[in-house]
């Protein structure tokens, strides 16, 4: 069986696309002026190699050493020396509140669910195990559509991804 061409190289003038490549992230206080930004939810802040769209509408391939949790106030550095400004999209979550937010939050925690803690409250995504579960602990849950942006892992930032018992 015979493959399918091979598309024509665009040979009209020099590949310029390695100027939308990332790869490094500067954290708040390291970069100012961004060019662009993006917005992207939880998940999707979570990214090794992935490609983006700006609110520009340009194309950025992200290509990372390793896999990182990007947070608000980031900035990719393109191999242009363009910067492109992390912002958190706004998501489906569970406001909670109640008279013992600590044991809620324990609750929570103990089903390895992230979660952002606020001083009144705390933040889930939508799950409705979790908030029947929360219901019958007491917890008052309501549904908002909010920027989404959970407590990093145990050592300071990031994501928790398993851990050994």
């Amino acid at each position: 069986m015979a493959l399918p061409p091979r598309p024509a190289l665009n040979t009209s003038g020099p590949d310029m696309s390695f100027l939308n490549t990332a790869h490094e992230v500067l954290h708040p206080g390291q970069w100012s002026g961004a060019d662009d930004k993006v917005t992207l939810d939880y998940d999707a802040r979570f990214v090794r190699r992935k490609r983006i769209i700006t609110e520009s509408g340009a194309s950025v391939m992200v290509d990372l050493a390793e896999t990182t949790s990007l947070m608000p106030g980031d900035a990719l550095r393109l191999t242009s020396g363009r910067l492109i400004e992390i912002a958190a999209a706004e998501e489906p979550v569970v406001l909670i509140k109640g008279p013992n937010l600590a044991r809620l939050a324990w609750h929570i925690g103990n089903r390895h669910t992230p979660c952002q803690v606020e001083p009144s409250h705390l933040l889930i995504r939508r799950d409705h195990v979790l908030e029947a579960m929360l219901t019958k602990l007491g917890a008052e849950i309501a549904f908002a559509i909010l920027p989404f942006h959970p407590e990093g892992g145990a050592y300071g930032h990031g994501r928790t991804l398993g851990h050994d018992h």
